[in-house]
């Protein structure tokens, strides 16, 4: 079966083609070399697939007849992908969502920086109240 059909079939990308385009962009590998999308893969076959910033390593176990489902694949493919891959993403993912958000005076007040001032507002004019009443 051809590698980029195998991809697919194992549900590692959406379509066939992104599966294509992977391949000719490097990012799948056997043995250290670069794959073309028409190499035939077999049972026992490691490949490296480099997707999501996450270098997936997955050994061959069988060849599916075509497309299979999500609870299926584990009959395919084994994951060989260390944790530590997966938990350097999620902090890289973190870093960046912290370096998103502006520094407080610069510029506009996003919707979530005028709800909070309104928020304030509110609660401010509550307490006036109250000390009026008293």
């Amino acid at each position: 079966m051809r590698v980029d059909k195998f991809l697919w079939s194992v549900r590692y990308f959406k379509t066939r083609s992104i599966a294509t385009n992977a391949c000719k962009q490097g990012k799948v590998k056997m043995n250290g070399s670069n794959m073309k999308p028409s190499k035939e893969v077999f049972p026992g076959d490691r490949l490296l697939v480099r997707k999501n910033q996450i270098d997936y390593q997955l050994e061959v176990l069988d060849l599916p007849p075509s497309r299979v489902g999500a609870k299926l694949v584990t009959i395919y493919i084994q994951d060989h992908t260390p944790k530590e891959a997966f938990e350097k993403l999620d902090l890289l993912l973190l870093k960046y969502s912290k370096e998103y958000y502006r520094k407080k005076g610069t510029g506009r007040p996003t919707k979530k920086d005028r709800r909070d001032i309104e928020d304030w507002f509110d609660n401010a004019g509550d307490t006036e109240n109250k000390d009026q009443n008293t």
